[in-house]
C-alpha cells in the first residue's frame, strides 16, 4: 500500500503509520469443515426474536410432548410435570404444573448408596407419552428407584399424581439420569429400551402395558452388549424399530469398537411356549453404517427421528452420527437417511452365527425353516426356531447410508425433521439440529444438491447441549430443552432479509419475497403466485428481474438507498459494510472502480478513508455470492470545502444523511464517535524497537566472533605445560542432568415466570 507524502501535511505520517497498522489481517480461528451458515446469531441477538421460559426452582426440562391438537406442550422436569400453553406467539404460558418429587425415604436410600444428594437423587421424568385422551403416562428415576404413574388430564391440565397410583417403573425408566434411553407407546402398549439395574450393566428392551404380555430380552443370551446406549423407539407397520450404540462383538479391533445399531421386535410377538417364556422371539438386529468412501465411519448415533413418506418418496429415517475418533483434533458429525424399506431388505437377509470354536462370527449358510425364524408370523414359533433364535439374531449384511451433511468441528445431538412445501409446491427436508454447545442449526436438504445450512442461533449463553427437540408444526416453532428452561424458537426469520436478492439467496424453503410489500414473508398455504423464490438455485438475476425498484443498468444491481456522509477534515471516515451473509465475498468500489490505496485501506470489513483531495464520491460494499454481486450498502462521500455533483444516475434513488464513526488525529469538527489507535501504534513501536535491537545484536556478535577465532589461531588458546588436551569429545562432556517439571490442570435462578428474550 502507497503511503501518503509527509511532505504537505504531518498528520499524512501518522495516519499511513495508522493504515499500515489496521492493515495488518486480525487473527481468525480456523472454521471447521462442511457446509457454513449462511447467517448466525449470537445469544441475545435482536435480529433473531425467541422466548424463553423457565420456572423458580425448577432445573432439567428434559422430557418434551406435543398435545394432539398442537396448543399445549407437556414437560418433564426434575420432580415436576408441566402443561405450557403454546397457542399465543410470544413466551409459552404456564397452563398448571403438578410436583412428583421422590420420597424422602427414596432420597435417603439413594444418599446411602454414595450417590449425589444434590445432583443425582430426584425424580428425573424420562417417559412423557399421552396413553390416551385422558391420561398421560409418565416415568422417573425417582432417587435410582424408577416409578412410573398415570396423569389425568382435564381440559389440557394436569391432575396431581396420588401415592397409591405409584408403580415400580423398573424396566421402562432408567435408574442413573445420565444414562441415555428411549421409549414409544404403540396400541396402548409401551416400547422402551434402558438401563434395567442400578449399576447401569443390564440394558433391556421391554414391552409393558396393554392386553399383550410383558416381554423383554434375555440377559444370559447376550443379545445386548451391556454398554449398550439407547436413542431412539419408531414404530412400523408390524414391528418397532430400536436404535443404540454399542461395543462391537464381531469386529477383531485393537480397541473397543462402537457402531450402531437397530433392532427389530414385532408387535404380535406373545412369547415361547416353553423356551424363551416372556421373552423376546423375534428379536433382531442389524448394523447401521454412515459412512462416505475412503473415510472414518460415523460410528456413534446420537438420536433419529421418523419422517413419514410422502406423495412421491418413502418412509426414511433420519439420525445424527458422531465418530469415537477424533480427526485433526476435533469431532465430527453427519446426518444419514435410511430409508425402510433397506432396513426390512437387511432383517430378510441372511443371518451371523459365532463360530464357538473359534470365536469369530461367521455367515450362515445353513437351511432355513419355515416360516422364517424372527418373522411376524401369526401362529407359534417350533422349539426350533427358538433355538435357532437364541444364537442367530444379528444378521449379516449392514444398512448402509451415505451422510446427507457432514460437519467437523460440531457434535450433533438432537434432531427434528419436516418437509417444506416451497413456492412450486416441491416439497423440501428441513432439518433442525441441536449441537452439544446449546446452538440450533437450519439446514436444508435439496432433492438434487447437496445439504446446506439456513442459520445458525446460539440458544443458551453459556456451553450446554441441548437436551430435547420437539417442532410444532402448526405453531410455526421449534421447542429446545435446556437445563433452566426451554426456548421457543420460529422456524424462519423471514423479515431479517431485507432485499429480494437477501431473500432468494437464503434458500429458505419458508420464506418467499413480496414484491407488493417489499417484504421477505412467510409462506403459507395462500401464498400467491407472484412472490419470489428460487430453492434450485437461488439466482437473484431470474427472480428478483422484474422488481419494481429503479434500476442502474451501469449498477446492474438494486439501489434501494444511499447514505450521504460528510467528510471531517483532520481525521479518518470509517464506512461500515453489514456482512450479511458468511457465505459472500466482499470488496469496495469507489464510483463503480477500484479504491485508491494512497488514501484508503480495509479493517475487518469497514473502509477507512482520509481526508485528501478525490475521495469524495460514490462508495458502495459489493457482495458476491453464488455468481451473483449486489451491493450491500452504498455511501456518498461529501467533503465541508467543496460539495460534489451527483450523478445523474443516482437521481432516482432515495438519499438519507447519516453520521459514522469518525477517528480525529488533528483539529478540526466534533467527531461523531472517536476511537484511539494510540495503543496500536505504541505496540507497533515497541515491536519494532525490539526487532531492530535483536538485528543490531546480531551484527555486532559476527565481528567480536571472528576476532576472537582469530586470536585463538595465533596462541591465545593453548593449554598450559602439565594440561593435556581432551582425546575425544565425549570424554570432555559433562553428564547432562534430567529435569522434570509438572503442571497442574487449569482448566440461581430468581426470575419471574417467563422472560422473553430478544
Amino acid at each position: 500500500m502507497a503511503l501518503p507524502s509527509p511532505g504537505q501535511d504531518p498528520w499524512s505520517l501518522l495516519g499511513g503509520f495508522l493504515f499500515l497498522l489496521l492493515s495488518l489481517p486480525p487473527a481468525t480461528g480456523t472454521g471447521g469443515q462442511g457446509p457454513m451458515p449462511r447467517v448466525k446469531y449470537h445469544a441475545g441477538d435482536g435480529h433473531r426474536a425467541l422466548s424463553f421460559f423457565h420456572q423458580k426452582g425448577l432445573l432439567d426440562f428434559d422430557t418434551l410432548l406435543l398435545s394432539a391438537d398442537g396448543n399445549t406442550l407437556y414437560v418433564g422436569a426434575r420432580e415436576a410435570v408441566l402443561a405450557l400453553n403454546i397457542q399465543s406467539p410470544g413466551i409459552p404460558q404456564l397452563r398448571n404444573m403438578i410436583p412428583w418429587p421422590a420420597s424422602e425415604r427414596k432420597k435417603n436410600d439413594c444418599a446411602f448408596k454414595k450417590k449425589s444428594s444434590e445432583t443425582q437423587c430426584f425424580n428425573f421424568i424420562r417417559v412423557l407419552v399421552s396413553f390416551n385422551t385422558t391420561h398421560l403416562y409418565a416415568c422417573g428415576t425417582f432417587a435410582y428407584s424408577p416409578a412410573c404413574a398415570f396423569i389425568e388430564l382435564q381440559d389440557s391440565h394436569l391432575l396431581p399424581i396420588l401415592k397409591d397410583n405409584v408403580m415400580d417403573g423398573k424396566g421402562q425408566s432408567p435408574f442413573d439420569p445420565a444414562h441415555k434411553h428411549t421409549a414409544v407407546l404403540v396400541d396402548g402398549m409401551l416400547y422402551s429400551g434402558t438401563m434395567n439395574n442400578f449399576l447401569g450393566s443390564e440394558p433391556i428392551l421391554m414391552r409393558t402395558l396393554g392386553s399383550q404380555p410383558v416381554l423383554k430380552t434375555d440377559i444370559f443370551l447376550r443379545w445386548l452388549h451391556p454398554d449398550a446406549s439407547f436413542v431412539a423407539a419408531i414404530p412400523s407397520t408390524q414391528v418397532v424399530y430400536f436404535f443404540f450404540e454399542e461395543t462391537a462383538s464381531e469386529f477383531d479391533f485393537f480397541e473397543e469398537l462402537y457402531i450402531s445399531r437397530v433392532a427389530r421386535v414385532c408387535k404380535n410377538d406373545v412369547g415361547g411356549e416353553k423356551l424363551l417364556q416372556k421373552k423376546w422371539t423375534t428379536f433382531l438386529k442389524a448394523q447401521l453404517l454412515c459412512t462416505q468412501p475412503g473415510q472414518l465411519p460415523f460410528n456413534i448415533i446420537r438420536h433419529a427421528v421418523l419422517l413419514p413418506a410422502d406423495y412421491s418418496s418413502v418412509s426414511r429415517i433420519y439420525a445424527v452420527f458422531t465418530s469415537q475418533w477424533q480427526v485433526g483434533g476435533t469431532r465430527s458429525s453427519a446426518v444419514c437417511a435410511f430409508s425402510l424399506t433397506d432396513i426390512e431388505r437387511v432383517f430378510k437377509g441372511k443371518f451371523k452365527e459365532l463360530n464357538k470354536e473359534t470365536s469369530r462370527w461367521t455367515t450362515y449358510r445353513g437351511p432355513e425353516a419355515n416360516p422364517r425364524p424372527g418373522s411376524c408370523s401369526t401362529g407359534p414359533s417350533s422349539d426350533k426356531a427358538l433355538t435357532f433364535m437364541k444364537d442367530h439374531f444379528l444378521m449379516d449384511e449392514h444398512v448402509v447410508a451415505r451422510p446427507l451433511l457432514v460437519k467437523s468441528g460440531v457434535e450433533y445431538t438432537q434432531l427434528a425433521v419436516e418437509l417444506a412445501q416451497g413456492l412450486n409446491g416441491s416439497s423440501h427436508v428441513v432439518m433442525y439440529l441441536g449441537t452439544s454447545t446449546g446452538s440450533l442449526h437450519k439446514a436444508v436438504v435439496p432433492e438434487k444438491s447437496s445439504a446446506y445450512l439456513v442459520e445458525e442461533i446460539q440458544l443458551s449463553p453459556e456451553p450446554e447441549p441441548v437436551r430435547n427437540l420437539q417442532l410444532a408444526p402448526t405453531q410455526g416453532a421449534v421447542f429446545a430443552g435446556f437445563s433452566g428452561g426451554i426456548w421457543k424458537v420460529p422456524r424462519a426469520n423471514c423479515r431479517v432479509y431485507e432485499s429480494c436478492v437477501d431473500c432468494v439467496l437464503a434458500r429458505d424453503p419458508h420464506c418467499a419475497w413480496d414484491p407488493k410489500s417489499g417484504i421477505c414473508s412467510l409462506l403459507s398455504g395462500a401464498s400467491p403466485s407472484t412472490w419470489r423464490q428460487d430453492m434450485e438455485q437461488g439466482n437473484p438475476e431470474g427472480a428478483c428481474a422484474p422488481d419494481p425498484m429503479p434500476r442502474s443498468p451501469r449498477l446492474q444491481s438494486h439501489l434501494q438507498l444511499i447514505k450521504e456522509v460528510l467528510v471531517v477534515p483532520n481525521s479518518i471516515l470509517e464506512l461500515p459494510c453489514p456482512h450479511l451473509s458468511a457465505l459472500a465475498s466482499y470488496y469496495w468500489s469507489h464510483d463503480r472502480a477500484p479504491i485508491p490505496e494512497a488514501s484508503s485501506t480495509i479493517y475487518n470489513g469497514s473502509l477507512l478513508l482520509l481526508p485528501q483531495d478525490g475521495v469524495g464520491g460514490l462508495y458502495q460494499c459489493v457482495a458476491t455470492e453464488n455468481g451473483y454481486s449486489y451491493p450491500v450498502v452504498s455511501y456518498w462521500v461529501d467533503s465541508q470545502d467543496q460539495s460534489l455533483a451527483l450523478d445523474p444516475e443516482l437521481a432516482g434513488v432515495p438519499r438519507e444523511r447519516v453520521e459514522v464513526p469518525l477517528t480525529r488525529v488533528g483539529g478540526g469538527a466534533s467527531m461523531a464517535a472517536q476511537r484511539s489507535y494510540w495503543p496500536h501504534f505504541l505496540i507497533v513501536t515497541v515491536l519494532l524497537a525490539i526487532v531492530l535491537l535483536g538485528v543490531l545484536t546480531l551484527l555486532l556478535a559476527s565481528p567480536l566472533g571472528a576476532l576472537r577465532a582469530r586470536g585463538k589461531v595465533q596462541g591465545c588458546g593453548t593449554l598450559p605445560p602439565r594440561e593435556k588436551a581432551p582425546l575425544s569429545r565425549e570424554r570432555h562432556l559433562q553428564p547432562s542432568k534430567d529435569y522434570r517439571t509438572s503442571a497442574s490442570d487449569v482448566d440461581a435462578d430468581n426470575n419471574h415466570l417467563g422472560t422473553e428474550v430478544a
